[in-house]
């Protein structure tokens, strides 16, 4: 199959010993810094907005700013690799990222606060295909599913420790340290990559600028990314403003499909979704992730809104599980060559499905144990998930293909994750008033136990309408808790759903190669 007209040069052989150990290391910290300023900052914005000034509201410009460059630069990771070159690409980025967490701290208003962030998720869009592109090409092709593990391990606890460290960090020191922290870690792995990397730099070729298609790109994604973090707060379509976001989103990414499709020299290597494997691959893998990281949003607001846990209490109630994750992730990376990736992918979606249906059933008289113990599990099904689902949809793909490969396979993932938060936080909200309305028509005041209820409290010396207030938010507590459950049951069965994506694929053969570097012939 000729996935490019001219033959690439042979690539570097595979790295070996301390040079590999140090490597994989600091591709490593490098993603697990970037996944991790993803969502850090998101349990430090009432301290960020009363610090500069704000309002909450004005305050979540610190995330959205992020998401939309991030989104923006994450797709182009194929066309500048091909002008710059891998290694120099990543370094620079690393750098730049660790220049622009500097700043974020220093910044005395949100609106260069703003600035500096929308310059760290431009810079920060490479790091994530590069780091996977690099990782693939230091390891052996029988070895890539090892590669594939370290890399899944930092993208997929990175979230989790994110809001647990960015609320210890605020609450301990002060919000300018969850961006401080980036410098000596950046700084460490760029000095690192460099070093081991600068001399197996990847080919480059002088390419003319896709002005059109790059526009296109910015006003698509850049309009969908803002719709997404804006919608909720803004009411959805009853917002003439999302309308327009909605509008300008679907005819640039149309446009844009179109002229990448037809250009002869295309920003973004749309052809990828011609393969198969690629195309589906893609789909149930970012459908999952929509799935999951909307589920790992929720599960903190419910706990820290109407269980009464802390950010730090609810943050260690979800941290275990990252410990079966860690612990099955070199498992799954050895026999991802050896077993059916399929299968193996197959078992994650269903153990996910075990894990938010037993949630389903929770009240808010659950308590930490039973949280706990759906939380465990989880971590085997995010060992499962990630390595098997990555290796079938890079398969076949050669080495000068890779950057583009991992570019928009990692874009429409991360693209699938912010629509995953707005809508389970959006069909939260939608749901509870639901609850609400409903747990209301039951219990009127006429009712005894209603009435029995009313009496206690006020005996307990609480106003009439401290009384009122205080059922209000048990209802409260109880509606938003049913509502959790409907999600949690929703996704329980669309992560089921999912696998009749998995049997379509072709599965990678088991020989020399069968990693998802294979340059040859997967197809």
């Amino acid at each position: 199959m000729a996935d490019a007209a001219v033959i690439p040069p042979a690539p570097p052989p595979p790295l070996k010993g301390g040079q590999l150990v140090l490597g994989t290391l600091a591709l490593s910290l490098a993603t697990f810094m970037n996944v991790l300023d993803s969502s850090i900052a998101n349990v430090s914005i009432p301290a960020i907005a009363g610090d500069l000034g704000v309002s909450p509201n004005q305050g979540t410009w610190v995330i959205t700013s992020f998401g939309v460059a991030n989104a923006i630069s994450v797709p182009l990771t194929g066309w500048l690799t091909q002008r710059f070159g891998a290694v120099r690409l990543f370094t620079a980025s690393v750098l730049l990222f660790v220049l622009s967490s500097w700043l974020c701290g220093f910044a005395p208003s949100l609106e260069m606060l703003v600035l500096f962030r929308v310059l760290q998720g431009l810079v920060a869009g490479p790091m994530i295909p590069l780091s996977q592109t690099l990782l693939l090409a230091s390891y052996p092709r029988e070895k890539a599913g090892t590669a594939l593990a370290l890399w899944g391990v930092t993208t997929l606890v990175a979230p989790v420790a994110g809001p647990l460290l960015g609320g210890w960090i605020t609450d301990n020191i002060s919000w300018p340290w969850i961006f401080y922290i980036n410098v000596p870690v950046g700084l460490a792995a760029a000095l690192a990559t460099w070093g081991i990397y600068a001399k197996r730099e990847t080919p480059t070729r002088k390419l003319p600028i896709d002005r059109i298609g790059l526009a296109l790109l910015v006003v698509g994604v850049g309009s969908l990314q803002l719709m997404l973090d804006k919608g909720k707060e803004l009411d959805w379509f009853a917002s003439p403003q999302i309308v327009a976001l909605a509008l300008t989103a679907g005819i640039g990414l149309t446009l844009l499909i179109v002229w990448e499709l037809t250009d002869a020299h295309p920003v973004i290597d749309l052809r990828l979704f011609m393969r198969r494997n690629f195309a589906l691959g893609a789909l149930a893998l970012s459908v999952a992730y929509g799935l999951f990281f909307g589920n790992v949003v929720l599960m903190p607001l419910w706990l820290q809104q109407y269980m009464g846990y802390t950010a730090t209490a609810a943050g260690m109630a979800l941290a275990p599980v990252g410990v079966l994750a860690i612990v099955l992730t070199p498992l799954v990376g050895r026999k991802v060559t050896v077993w059916d990736p399929r299968w193996m992918a197959a078992g994650a979606f269903v153990g996910f499905g075990v894990v938010l249906w037993m949630r389903s059933g929770f009240t808010p008289q659950t308590d930490l144990m039973h949280i706990l113990i759906p939380t465990v599990m989880q971590g085997a099904a995010m060992a499962f998930f990630f390595i098997p689902l990555t290796t079938l949809t890079l398969a076949g793909i050669g080495p000068e293909r890779m950057a583009s490969a991992s570019g928009l396979s990692n874009f429409v993932r991360i693209t699938a994750g912010a629509m995953g938060t707005s809508i389970a936080t959006t069909v939260w909200e939608g749901r509870a008033s639901l609850h609400h309305a409903h747990l209301v028509e039951e219990v009127g005041l006429g009712d005894s136990a209603m009435s029995l209820v009313m009496q206690q409290l006020q005996q307990a010396g609480m106003s009439l309408e401290q009384a009122m207030a205080q059922i209000n938010r048990m209802i409260d507590q109880q509606a938003f808790t049913r509502a959790a459950d409907d999600i949690f049951l929703f996704s329980a069965i669309a992560f089921v759903s999912l696998l009749m994506f998995l049997w379509p694929l072709r599965r990678p053969p088991r020989a020399a190669g069968v990693g998802a570097a294979d340059a040859g012939g997967a197809h």
